[in-house]
Parts: C-alpha cells; structure tokens; sequence
C-alpha cells in the first residue's frame, strides 16, 4: 500500500513557477513508477509526465514538454514536478500516481495508487 499526498499547488500568473511535490508512505517507494496526471474543470483527467523508479527515464506529455520537469529523490520517498512557463491552460488540479512497469505510461488505468491532488491556478 502506498498513500501519496500532493503540495505546492497555488496561484500564479502566467509565465510563472511553481513546483509541486508528492510524498509518498511505505518503505517501498523506489519500485514505483511516479507520474503527474492533471484534470481541468470539465474535463478529463489527462496525463503529464512519468518517471521511472530509478530516476533514469522520463516521459512527457507534448503540452508540458519543455516546460515542466518531473523528478523524484527516492531517500526522501518523494517525487516532484517543476512547472515553468505556466500557462492559463495549465490551471487544474494535479495528481500524483504510483504503479509498476512502464508500459502505457499515459493510461490511467495502470495506475494502482492516487493521491488527493493539488489545485494550480494560472491567471492570465
């Protein structure tokens, strides 16, 4: 079991900054693929960037490419996403996802743990 709670979500303006951060419980945190999923109002929930247990690959959406960062310190059983050059149409609420293996990186549907997300707000 693995519970994982979002911060670091807020307002900006847009062209702004912000780092989320995800914490995650259990001793087991470094066999987990962690990813960043967002979903805006009325929409679906989309995905945004994956990285792999170990640090070593990583996989983003084209929307956030260039932009956003997502890495994760496994000492400190946490993984983070570093948000630049934000966007209007990145105000959501972001989720942090954990599961094993790495295919279908972008379905939400492989993912066995969530946490409770973390609103972003981009003004414009």
């Amino acid at each position: 079991q693995v519970q994982l709670v979002e911060s670091g979500g807020g307002l900006v303006q847009a062209g702004g900054s912000l780092r989320l951060s995800c914490a995650a419980s259990g001793p087991t945190f470094s066999i987990y693929t962690m990813s960043w999923f967002r979903q805006a109002p009325g929409e679906e929930r989309e995905f945004v960037a994956a990285i792999s247990s170990r640090g070593t690959n990583t996989y983003y959406a084209d929307s956030v490419k260039g932009r956003f960062t997502i890495s994760r310190d496994n000492a400190k059983n946490a993984v983070y996403l570093q948000m630049n050059s934000l966007k209007p149409e990145d105000t959501a609420v972001y989720y942090c996802l954990a599961r094993r293996g790495w295919g279908r990186i972008d379905a939400e549907a492989e993912y066995a743990y969530w946490g409770q997300g973390t609103q972003v707000t981009v003004s414009s």
